[in-house]
Order: structure tokens, then C-alpha cells, then sequence
């Protein structure tokens, strides 16, 4: 599988990266823009002050969304990010495309995830398809420049959400479950309900991304339990119960 996957790569390379330099003689911003389907990424690239970056020396190893990729993204997304007050919001989401290092398909195929230069990891992926970051599918591979590598590929990637917010939340979760699990073995299943309460409340008020879509799903089922019920040690099991998960989920 792994041979045929390469070899498929190597082929939409050959057709897909024709037009490219076949030379390998200029750096990797000059070849992306010699191509003519990078303009979005190169108005990017000089918006976010990223151009000297990558025509330095490198290694490096660039996803590079095409233009049609760029244009998959929500209406009115690339404009903003061009504005000049969401420049670090650009440059942490074009620095998320590029890996330090030169990493040709053959490699690229092997592994589960890439550490980009912004620090945070893009999963890989071979399936059947082809090859997946994230759930971008890479359509073009080893399109050499005298400073690295490109593979094109056909979405944007966005990087993951901070953790910082979820951190909190879990700190959160494990100060209640500190607090109220003495009491509950004491027999004051009361007020151990009454902490898990009081904390699934704040968890649910927590700004957005604080809580996962799927936490706060799992948090909703649980308070609508606990308020149909009128035992205070289901109740306690309930809410410690979705806590466990979620904090098995971080």
C-alpha cells in the first residue's frame, strides 16, 4: 500500500507540478508565485511579513492551499485575515503550513503528524484517497525549490485552538471533584451535589471554545438528569460521572 501511495504522489507531482521550475533553482516563494495558483497565498505571505522567511535558507517543507483552496474558506475570511490588525491571527495560521526541514512524500507517507514551525502539530494521514493533513488531501507532491520542498493541498489548514481556556476548565473540574468527594464519602451527598452543581453551571457559562461543543452536549444531558431528579446521590454520581469524561477527553 505504501509503495502505491508514493508512486500515486510521484504521478500527481509529474502532472499537477508541470508547471513549476523543474530546476529547483529558485527559492520557494518565487517558485509558488512563477506557478500562477498561489495569489491568495502570496498576498498572504506579504501580509503577514512571512516573504524573506521563506526565500531564506531553509529547509523547509510548505502545504501550500492554492487558490481554490483559499476560496473554500467562509465568505469574507481572507479579507480579514489581510487586515493589518489580525496579523498574528494570519501569521500563526500560515506558519501552521510550514514544517522545518525538507520532508519528501516517500517520507511524508510515514508519518502521523508534522510539528510546524508555529509549534503545533498537523495530523497525517494515508488513506485510501490519498494522503490527508488534517483533512486536507494533498493533491500535488515534491515540487522542489532551491530552499525546500512544496505539496499542494486542496483546504486550508487551521490550527488548533489554544488549550489554555480548556486548562482552565479542567482545573476547574479538578478542585470540585477535590472538595466534594470527602463529603461524599462523610454521607453529605447533599453538598457533594450541590460543588458538581454549582461547577457544571460555571463550566456552561464559560466563554466559547472554554468547553468543547462536546463537553458542553455531555454537560447539558447531565444537568437535565439531575434536575428531573430528586436524589442527591444519583445526582452526585451523574455529574462526577460526565466529569471523569471529560477530563479523560482533554
Amino acid at each position: 500500500m505504501k509503495k502505491l501511495l508514493i508512486s500515486t504522489f510521484t504521478i500527481a507531482a509529474l502532472i499537477t507540478g508541470s508547471a513549476f521550475s523543474k530546476e529547483a533553482s529558485k527559492d520557494i516563494v518565487d517558485t509558488a508565485v512563477e506557478n500562477g495558483s498561489f495569489k491568495t497565498l502570496a498576498a498572504a505571505l506579504t501580509a503577514a511579513g512571512l516573504v524573506d522567511t521563506l526565500k531564506g535558507e531553509g529547509p523547509f517543507t510548505v502545504f501550500a492551499p492554492n487558490d481554490e483552496a483559499f476560496a473554500k474558506l467562509p465568505k469574507g475570511t481572507v479579507e480579514s485575515l489581510l487586515k493589518p490588525e489580525n496579523k498574528a491571527k494570519l501569521i500563526n495560521i500560515l506558519t501552521y503550513h510550514v514544517v522545518s526541514g525538507k520532508v519528501p512524500a516517500k517520507v511524508a507517507v510515514t508519518l502521523e503528524k508534522a510539528t510546524a514551525i508555529n509549534k503545533q502539530d498537523i495530523k497525517v494521514k494515508k488513506k485510501k484517497a490519498g494522503l490527508f493533513l488534517n483533512k486536507s488531501k494533498v493533491i500535488a507532491t515534491d515540487i522542489n525549490a532551491s530552499n525546500g520542498v512544496i505539496h499542494v493541498i486542496d483546504k486550508v489548514l487551521l490550527p488548533p485552538e489554544k488549550k489554555q481556556a480548556s486548562t482552565s476548565s479542567q482545573k476547574l473540574i479538578e478542585v470540585a471533584i477535590d472538595r466534594a468527594v470527602p463529603l461524599f464519602n462523610h454521607g453529605q451527598h447533599q453538598a457533594c451535589a450541590a460543588i458538581y452543581e454549582v461547577t457544571a453551571h460555571a463550566l456552561m457559562t464559560m466563554p466559547k471554545g472554554s468547553v468543547s461543543d462536546k463537553d458542553r452536549a455531555m454537560l447539558g444531558r447531565a444537568m437535565k438528569m439531575v434536575n428531573s431528579s430528586r436524589c442527591m446521590t444519583t445526582n452526585s454520581w451523574t455529574l462526577r460521572k460526565t466529569f471523569d469524561a471529560m477530563l479523560a477527553s482533554k
